[in-house]
């Protein structure tokens, strides 16, 4: 007879079953244009964290919170568009065993692109967090290419600190939201 603990093991999810399955949701969530599925999915605190860096900590809890609102409301109007373009022609997704340290993993994963005119094959790295909500999506980086945070971070969000600080980072992202107000996130 099977023990309790063997069938609980059986139905226990594996970690990359457990680790992928965000990132599942993600990329079908865009692809078929279900934008506020698919931002649940992103851990927007840790986001923050890293891309106002040691500003994070000279923030308010409400600076805080309207930072991370703004910008996956922000990433979802201005990325998702183009990423469900690229997903047109989305053939599979393969991925690789992650990596687990405590509350933190990475994942890669291959990117099928099966265009007619040309086939391409992404190599994409995440990196999650593990909060109450399970698993989530921190960062994603292309082979070959910087994470998408670091370019953020790098090229919009220290630049509006350093010159403005919170407030000023806080109303260049409002003005930008009230610039994409057409566009819906669904």
């Amino acid at each position: 007879m099977t023990s309790l603990l063997t069938v609980a093991l059986l139905l226990a999810a594996s970690p990359k079953e457990e680790i992928s399955k965000p990132l599942k949701t993600v990329v079908n969530s865009v692809r078929y244009g279900k934008d506020l599925i698919a931002l649940k999915n992103f851990a927007g605190d840790e986001q923050g964290k890293m891309l106002t860096g040691d500003f994070w900590a000279k923030g308010t809890d409400a600076q805080r919170a309207e930072f991370s609102k703004l910008f996956l409301e922000l990433f979802g109007k201005i990325a998702f568009p183009k990423i469900r373009k690229n997903f047109e022609n989305l053939d599979t997704v393969l991925y690789d065993d992650p990596t687990v340290e405590g509350e933190k993993a990475s994942i890669g994963s291959t990117i099928l692109i099966n265009h007619p005119v040309k086939k391409q094959e992404l190599k994409v790295t995440y990196a999650l967090n593990k909060g109450k909500a399970g698993w989530q999506v921190i960062d994603v980086t292309v082979k070959g290419g910087t994470s998408m945070l670091t370019d953020i971070r790098d090229d919009q969000v220290q630049p509006l600190l350093k010159e403005g600080g919170w407030d000023g980072l806080l109303k260049a992202m409002r003005d930008k939201a009230a610039e994409l107000k057409d566009v819906q996130l669904k």
